[in-house]
């Protein structure tokens, strides 16, 4: 223990002589650690932020969609074929494993009246299943039922925006408004969902049944319902992959698809998008947080400068100390020890400066911030490394000063 206490001792009152002059070189360390903290808690929350939506969404979510088609030998665009039907969605529903609800689904834009108001807004015709499989939620009143759909029955689920625009702050719920021809009675609001990938918020939702009593549902050339999506949920996410084969060689079959013939269809899994996420967002992290190690970077080589100068000014010093038996290990050490803690020093600082910063943008609501465990070590231990690294060879050039030669300098 006396070993290193000696040195650390021998440090410290170096240190504490010199308060501005370590305190300007911690500065260097203190703003990269603070910066690299700051930078990667806001990559991280941004991960976080990205994730929790996409949980909202359902992550055990899977949307097929029709795919492309192609015409006088020019492909469309996914999503330009009409290949889908309710009886695809029944049929995968009957003979895919690890599923736990399936809402095909209908969407057209209608011009919606109330009183003096109107709207035109997303209408989509689907399942009872639909809000199970999109993780929504009621705000008021009740979302349509089985019975609700076997019987067609004239019944709509209004989203958060389409509520505001045309009932304003009255409640909606067993009121009635008109599409078309047709005269529908709100039975539901839906929660807000906000400014976000695939938002409710600006649609309404009535049975499938009853859609096709308000515009013609098309039909294919084998009398099949067409329908624009179909929304499906996994009970087991790991399997997630395994479902997809399945529809895929299933759809493949019932289109009646060649070997060689592409798909007529897409399928997008809300798990295969949350992996892209969680890899993309964590590159972008790891990107930040290296942008802020170049100041780390400049604040090593403010170490080494003043490491340097502090190895001229006690050149005499160093011939003393050799000349009573130092060891060329014990003076190498010596100033590695204090580049090391000038930059440990600094790494806490910065740690503590950081952290304070990320708590004032995420307590602000400029946006969302995560400090971790692995973020903090990360930075301190970057910051010890570069003291090492940058204080080798001014401790090496102090190790090696020729004592007589040392003891002669002024």
């Amino acid at each position: 223990m006396k070993k290193w206490l000696g040195p650390l001792a021998t440090v410290w009152l170096g240190l504490t002589t010199h308060k501005l002059r370590s305190f300007l070189t911690m500065l260097g360390i203190i703003i990269g650690v603070a910066s690299v903290i700051t930078l990667m808690s806001i990559g991280r929350g941004a991960t976080a932020e990205i994730l929790s939506r996409i949980e909202a969404l359902g992550s055990d979510r899977i949307t097929i969609r029709p795919g492309a088609f192609t015409f006088g030998g020019v492909r469309t665009a996914a999503g330009g074929a009409q290949t889908l039907t309710q009886e695809d969605a029944e049929a995968i529903a009957k003979q895919v494993p690890y599923l736990s609800s399936v809402a095909p689904a209908y969407p057209r834009n209608l011009q919606v009246v109330v009183g003096s108001k109107n709207t035109n807004t997303s209408v989509i015709g689907t399942t009872p299943e639909y809000m199970r499989v999109t993780n929504l939620k009621l705000a008021n009143g009740t979302f349509f039922s089985e019975f609700d759909y076997r019987l067609g029955a004239k019944v709509a689920v209004l989203g958060s925006d389409v509520k505001e625009t045309l009932f304003g702050n009255a409640d909606p719920v067993g009121q009635e408004l008109r599409m078309g021809t047709n005269v529908v009675r709100v039975i539901g609001v839906l929660e807000s969902k906000g400014a976000m990938f695939g938002s409710p918020d600006d649609t309404i939702l009535i049975p499938l049944t009853t859609m096709q009593q308000v515009v013609a549902q098309p039909r294919t050339a084998q009398g099949e319902r067409l329908v624009s999506f179909i929304e499906l949920t996994v009970n087991d996410e790991k399997q997630a992959d395994y479902v997809v084969e399945e529809i895929t060689s299933l759809l493949r079959t019932r289109h009646r698809l060649g070997a060689n013939a592409d798909n007529d269809f897409h399928i997008r899994s809300m798990v295969e998008i949350s992996q892209t996420m969680q890899e993309t967002t964590g590159t972008m992290t790891l990107l930040l947080g290296a942008i802020a190690a170049i100041s780390l970077l400049v604040g090593g080589i403010g170490v080494m400068n003043i490491m340097l100068v502090s190895v001229l000014e006690r050149t005499r010093e160093i011939g003393i100390r050799k000349a009573l038996g130092a060891r060329e290990r014990d003076i190498w050490i010596q100033f590695l020890i204090e580049a090391a803690f000038l930059t440990f020093a600094g790494g806490i600082i910065g740690v503590v400066v950081g952290g304070v910063v990320s708590y004032i943008v995420s307590s602000l609501g400029l946006m969302t911030t995560v400090v971790s465990a692995d973020i903090v070590i990360l930075a301190v231990s970057v910051s010890v490394g570069i003291g090492l690294f940058f204080g080798f060879y001014p401790a090496w050039h102090a190790s090696r000063l020729d004592p007589i030669e040392a003891l002669r300098t002024e």
